[in-house]
């Protein structure tokens, strides 16, 4: 099993939207990023567990843990005219963005702030792709010593 942290705007879908989906389950779309695209599609596996982190708001910070539970599969946004995730580029023959599907498997009793994660940097967390300068990927991956270290934050 792999690790992961999947970013989102609360404003846009947050965990307490992700709890009040049916089978506290939902599609992770939208993903315009190369990169982060080739985790999607390639490495993420039905099983593996991601936190999500809350991003562009007043507390950015990992609020949960959800699970994969469907692997890469195109993301039809792309290709619904009238959608704001809407490629024109992107073609069903050779579909350019993917998602997953996700569900709430906890949600935190607090956040773990990214200033607290900060705090960790140069040592427990050295490496975590999250607090690399200028990462702004929206998925990325954790490895299992940073994975428990973040846990036992809570």
């Amino acid at each position: 099993m792999r690790h992961w942290l999947l970013k989102s705007e609360p404003t846009s879908f947050g965990i307490d939207d992700l709890a009040r989906a049916p089978r506290r389950t939902t599609t992770w779309d939208g993903v315009r990023n190369y990169q982060a695209r080739n985790m999607l599609r390639d490495d993420m596996r039905r099983g593996d567990q991601a936190f999500l982190y809350h991003s562009s708001c007043d507390i950015p910070g990992i609020v949960g843990i959800v699970q994969i539970t469907r692997e890469g599969y195109p993301d039809p946004t792309a290709f619904a005219r009238r959608h704001p995730h809407y490629d024109p580029d992107s073609v069903r023959a050779a579909p350019r963005w993917f998602m997953v599907d996700i569900r709430l498997q906890r949600k935190f009793t607090r956040v773990i702030t990214l200033d607290e994660l900060r705090a960790h940097a140069a040592k427990e967390l050295q490496g975590l792709a999250l607090l690399r300068p200028g990462n702004r990927l929206s998925v990325m991956p954790v490895t299992a010593p940073h994975w428990h270290f973040i846990c036992a934050l809570e």
